[in-house]
């Protein structure tokens, strides 16, 4: 009964592995919207961008989410990228939105908690990043 409930991790850090790809792959899809001048033309209509600065925050806001994306698909520089990600949808979830993080903010606030899972596990989980060690196995451990 113990093992039917408690059972050890199998493949833990292979399913990591899956989410960060399918989260990293939901970036770049609304990431892609960079690409489209009508729907950035569209954003500049939000009350929240009538500043100065409002075509650069909006673009750099799309490009953040499209390129950390990329990186975090592909595993290079999770904890950095992780934090990118955490910091551009935490202000997407409480100056772009309302801070109703419980009910209208929640989807860009799921991506900040699936940062921060992808941040403290980058290190003890190989499937999380690519290692650029240059150390190499001695030929007698191969």
């Amino acid at each position: 009964m113990k093992k039917f409930l408690f059972p050890p991790p199998y493949l833990q850090d292979q399913g990591l592995a899956i989410i960060r790809i399918v989260t990293g792959l939901f970036l770049v899809y609304h990431g892609c919207e960079v690409f489209d001048q009508e729907k950035m033309k569209g954003y500049l209509t939000w009350d929240q961008f009538k500043t100065p600065n409002a075509s650069f925050m909006v673009h750099l806001g799309k490009a953040t989410e499209f390129i950390a994306g990329i990186l975090l698909s592909l595993g290079l520089f999770t904890r950095v990228t992780s934090l990118v990600i955490a910091g551009t949808m935490l202000y997407i979830s409480f100056f772009v939105g309302t801070g109703k993080i419980w009910y209208e903010d929640q989807h860009p606030f799921m991506f900040v908690l699936l940062a921060l899972v992808f941040f403290l596990q980058a290190l003890e989980s190989t499937a999380l990043t690519i290692s650029f060690s240059t150390n190499k196995l001695p030929v007698n451990e191969l």
